[in-house]
């Protein structure tokens, strides 16, 4: 079973999954009652894709994502569902599902526990567009279903909650009985944007809110809501640090990114991916919040220095000269005009990039090894890259596989 297996890699890491005696029909009625309609769409933020990649005659990739801690990455097949470990890289755990009808277009882990969440994808969906499952691994079933009137979106997990986002709503969950405990009215969000906060007694979610650019972040443990204008354009892609305190944004545009403070909406640094549009696909801060990295379908991952004093912004780290040593974000060579040239040439641009072919969609993460990144492929490729943080230019490879080649799995 995977937990067990888990267990032996990386104990400390384990919580102590929810118990259940079987399906709520409570929460699978409140999701049929207050479900909303909408059409499917690529949820870029989580990795999760339901146009599906053909990577072989016998299998198709239809999702992949990283866990909460990145740990961990999951892929959904039109065949059922495989787990990998980022750090060393293998394969720990594949379950293909007997019959026709086996597509998992979505899966969400549990950090390493044997919980997961699926929505069914493909041509042939194992479970229905509209319901999320919760799969018991070592019982080797599903335990609960949550039920709405239009597709599911997305979805995310904490230790104690559900998050289900569908094309205008947005629905929080209990995790222990299913119980409906808050919902969300948004602006069309057909990617299903959304993030949570991991850290243990801080839940913070933000999300899009009802205009167009506007994010909207929820403080539960304050009971606070506050609404930030991020971007004149639509929201693209948005995630939050693992303490909730930092939210980084990006628009339809694709040039620029913005990270705020959380608690007070303060727009703290602004950072440019480059000159040409580009649909970003996936933001991600370092476990300290030092660097933030991007991709999207330029092929190229960019990571950013962030420069700010975090200790203002609720994090524990501060970045000065003195304890953080780091190159400085480059800067045009016109940003000595500032005020005079129009905002392009005053821009802060990345320290450290890999380019990739192009044309395919890539999520990255930062490995738990020092200064590196783990970029995953929706045509099965995993690549770990590490970068000089005092030297401004290209990754080096350390590492590639292909994780959907019979040979490399277990």
């Amino acid at each position: 079973m995977l937990q067990p297996y888990l267990d032996q890699q990386h104990p400390e890491m384990h919580p102590d999954p929810p118990a259940y005696d079987g399906y709520s029909e409570e929460a699978v009625n409140q999701g049929n009652s207050r479900g909303s309609s909408g059409n499917v769409s690529v949820d870029t933020v989580s990795g999760a894709d339901r146009n599906p990649v053909s990577t072989s005659a016998a299998m198709t990739l239809l999702h992949v994502s990283f866990n909460q801690d990145y740990s961990c990455f999951a892929i959904g097949t039109d065949r059922g569902f495989r787990i990998y470990n980022c750090d060393p890289f293998r394969e720990i755990f594949r379950r293909d599902f007997e019959g026709s009808g086996g597509g998992i277009g979505s899966v969400e882990m549990l950090f390493r526990c044997n919980i997961l969440a699926f929505v069914g994808g493909g041509d042939s969906p194992r479970y229905p567009l509209n319901k999320v499952m919760i799969w018991d691994d070592h019982q080797s079933r599903c335990i609960g279903e949550l039920s709405f009137r239009s597709e599911v979106r997305g979805v995310r997990l904490r230790r104690d909650r559900i998050i289900v986002v569908l094309e205008q709503k947005i629905f929080v969950y209990n995790f222990t009985d299913l119980k409906l405990l808050h919902q969300i009215e948004t602006v069309a969000n057909p990617k299903g944007l959304c993030a949570v906060s991991h850290v243990t007694g801080s839940f913070v979610l933000v999300c899009p809110g009802l205009q167009k650019g506007q994010v909207r972040v929820e403080h539960y443990a304050s009971k606070r809501t506050k609404f930030i204008m991020a971007h004149d354009s639509r929201i693209a892609c948005i995630t939050l640090s693992q303490d909730g305190n930092l939210l980084a944004t990006a628009s339809s545009k694709g040039t620029l990114v913005r990270i705020y403070n959380t608690q007070d909406g303060v727009l703290l640094q602004e950072v440019r991916r480059g000159a040409d549009r580009a649909e970003i696909y996936n933001l991600a801060f370092s476990p300290t919040s030092q660097w933030l990295a991007v991709s999207s379908d330029k092929g190229t991952v960019h990571v950013f220095s962030l420069k700010f004093n975090s200790v203002n912004s609720g994090s524990e780290r501060v970045n000065t000269p003195e304890s953080n040593p780091i190159v400085s974000s480059p800067t045009s060579p016109y940003s000595f005009i500032k005020g005079v040239l129009p905002k392009y040439f005053n821009s802060e641009w990345s320290v450290a990039q890999f380019r990739l072919p192009e044309g395919q969609k890539y999520i990255v993460s930062f490995g738990h090894q020092k200064n590196t990144v783990v970029i995953l492929g929706l045509d099965g490729s995993f690549y770990r890259c590490m970068f000089d943080p005092t030297t401004v230019g290209e990754m080096s490879q350390l590492e590639y596989h292909n994780f959907l080649k019979p040979e490399e799995a277990f």
